[in-house]
């Protein structure tokens, strides 16, 4: 079988040169993911490859301080999810704008010099379309989810647009100092929406990802309107277009920020990352 890598050697100018080491050291990228983004970026071809900054586990730890800026996650993607410094809200990158939800929703572009703690971003494009319907809860949302996915192995992004008669979201508000994530989320803003016209934004992580990324199904919302926005707790709706989006690749920039590089990354903090990203 032919393989599916090829070896790409050309001479470039000491100018270019220098811009790709600066690129390299400011993202952290690999120079063979640089070039390859680079080239897809220009000759307009559809990337599978997903983008996270830091860990779930470092999340779950506390490691709140935002080690990239917004501008740097819009390089590796148009369409993500994550939080702000110091866990001041919900992140939502969509169509390459970059919205922050606040307490009980209220939702506004950040600008590009925002920094973010923890992000999963992607290039979205459609690999495959389905209608759901009749969809009762964010259990059965999921259920329906899992029968369309060509794989569980994979890490997918979902794009999900429709009219919600129902929404349970919520807003994280920002941490106090030496604050954890299940005790920053214990004061978070917690609210209900009906019958809005909007978008989810949501990714499927595999389970064996679990000590980087949130496994199973994690979605953000904006409405219509781009006023207003939250993490999804449930959801229904009687009819939803879902347009999935398969990664078979994933690029992690790990912080090099003192907090990070001290914190206690050792124990199994799955269950406290399930009850954060499950409480109300």
């Amino acid at each position: 079988m032919p393989s599916s890598r090829h070896k790409l050697h050309c001479q470039i100018s000491q100018s270019l040169w220098n811009a790709i080491q600066s690129q390299l050291k400011d993202s952290g990228e690999s120079l063979s993911h640089l070039v390859e983004r680079s080239l897809a970026n220009e000759l307009k071809m559809t990337q599978h490859s997903l983008f996270q900054v830091s860990t779930s586990r470092a999340l779950v730890e506390g490691v709140f301080e935002g080690c990239t800026t917004v501008e740097q996650l819009k390089q590796f993607g148009d369409f993500g999810l994550g939080t702000f410094d110091q866990l001041d809200g919900e992140m939502i990158l969509l169509d390459g704008h970059c919205y922050q939800a606040l307490q009980k929703g209220g939702l506004h572009e950040v600008d590009d010099e925002a920094t973010v703690p923890f992000a999963t971003v992607t290039r979205f494009s459609t690999d495959h379309a389905f209608q759901l319907k009749q969809v009762s809860s964010f259990s059965d949302f999921t259920n329906q989810l899992d029968q369309i996915k060509p794989s569980s192995n994979l890490f997918a992004g979902f794009r999900v647009e429709g009219t919600f008669k129902t929404l349970a979201l919520r807003a994280a508000c920002r941490a106090e100092k030496n604050e954890k994530l299940v005790e920053a989320i214990s004061h978070q803003s917690v609210f209900s929406v009906d019958d809005v016209v909007g978008t989810l934004v949501g990714f499927w992580a595999p389970p064996y990802s679990s000590a980087i990324s949130v496994p199973g199904y994690h979605f953000h919302f904006v409405d219509e309107e781009r006023k207003l926005g939250g993490h999804v707790f449930d959801l229904t709706a009687a009819s939803l277009e879902v347009a999935v989006h398969l990664e078979n690749e994933i690029h992690l920039a790990l912080p090099e920020t003192r907090e990070f590089l001290e914190a206690d990354l050792q124990s199994d903090g799955s269950e406290k990352l399930k009850s954060a990203e499950t409480s109300e």
